[in-house]
């Protein structure tokens, strides 16, 4: 009986050794490619893939640019780590950087193989190159080449962002695509004059196809809107100039006569950096108050002619409007949405601004 026993115990522990997988088909570090930046343009039907790799060496670590072509994304990828001595894990790449041309005709497939494959974080973010991405990355390459986190810090929040540059992620243009009442902005960008890369504004992307874009200045009420700080931006009026040190929004919609209606309040603090004359502290206020309303009526003018809402305003309406009816959204409803936007702003610190005798309001 002991020996029955010891013969089941001892089938049971071999069995077990068959169904364990083991790490046989892990790869150590060493044997991996980790790529930090990728861009992916495409003429006809064919892709070019641009990928910086970075090298370790004597000198320290350098920056490898490779270039191919193929018919498909995956299949130019495999050829890569088909060419290197080591295996290309697309899983820690930081940015994609898609051609303008590309955008233009939709980045749906892209997007959506990205996401079906889980070969690439869904938290990858995404640009768009306003020029030939050739000359994009090469010249990225001539100056980047022992620092390979440059354009990935271009879009860090606790690094080189700025207010004005919208911050895309590849899970946000597909929610965008499958959406019936939110579009997106992707971030463009070129090569620097004096500087490695320029902001040059955001594409507007509806159902992942660029119809257009805003510039800069505008941005910064893109992303206001979307609950991003607007911190650090410094505004130019032609009495004085400002800094924006926070902001918040509050929004109030509904539906008149069938037709969308929102009212939207930004709440600014800001500071006082220079002036020029003696305006008082009203004037100050007035100035911004309507650059800024100013600036966001051309925004919404932009975005209705293009039917694409990338401030997500239809999200406001979707317990509104019949959920039959929310696939017109973009053509239907948004076209005539009226929005009425008040700024109104706190002056936290007036510098050396005099105002004795002035009536300022809060």
């Amino acid at each position: 009986m002991k020996t029955r026993l010891l013969l089941l115990k001892m089938v049971l522990a071999i069995c077990c050794l068959f169904i364990l997988g083991g790490c046989w088909d892990n790869r150590d570090i060493n044997h991996r490619s980790l790529p930090i930046v990728m861009g992916i343009s495409r003429v006809d039907s064919m892709y070019k893939v641009f990928l910086m790799i970075p090298e370790s060496g004597q000198d320290g670590t350098k920056s490898m640019l490779v270039t191919r072509t193929g018919q498909t994304i995956t299949e130019i990828v495999d050829e890569i780590s088909s060419n290197m001595e080591s295996r290309v894990d697309l899983l820690h790449l930081k940015v994609i950087v898609f051609e303008r041309k590309y955008a233009e005709e939709g980045l749906a497939d892209s997007v959506s193989s990205f996401i079906r494959s889980r070969e690439i974080s869904a938290k990858a973010l995404v640009a768009i190159c306003d020029e030939d991405i050739g000359k994009f990355f090469d010249h990225l390459h001539k100056e980047t080449e022992t620092d390979q986190t440059v354009l990935y810090n271009f879009f860090e929040k606790n690094a080189g962002l700025s207010p004005t540059v919208a911050v895309s992620r590849i899970w946000e243009i597909f929610r965008s695509i499958h959406s019936y009442t939110r579009d997106i902005g992707i971030p463009l960008i070129r090569s620097g004059t004096s500087t490695i890369i320029e902001n040059a504004g955001t594409a507007i992307i509806q159902h992942g196809r660029m119809v257009g874009q805003i510039p800069a200045d505008e941005t910064l009420l893109f992303n206001a809107f979307n609950e991003r700080s607007a911190h650090g931006r410094i505004e130019v009026m032609n009495h004085a100039s400002v800094i924006i040190l926070d902001n918040s929004m509050k929004h109030h919609v509904t539906l008149k006569n069938g037709a969308p209606y929102i009212r939207s309040q930004i709440h600014l603090k800001v500071s006082i950096l220079e002036t020029r004359g003696h305006p008082s502290i009203d004037t100050i206020k007035d100035e911004l108050e309507s650059q800024l309303t100013e600036r966001f009526r051309k925004m919404i003018k932009s975005m209705q002619q293009h039917e694409a809402d990338i401030l997500g305003v239809g999200q406001y309406f979707r317990n509104k409007i019949p959920r039959e009816q929310l696939a017109h959204w973009r053509s239907e409803y948004f076209p005539r949405l009226r929005v009425d936007l008040v700024v109104k702003t706190t002056i936290q610190n007036e510098g050396n601004l005099k105002t004795d005798n002035i009536n300022t309001r809060q």
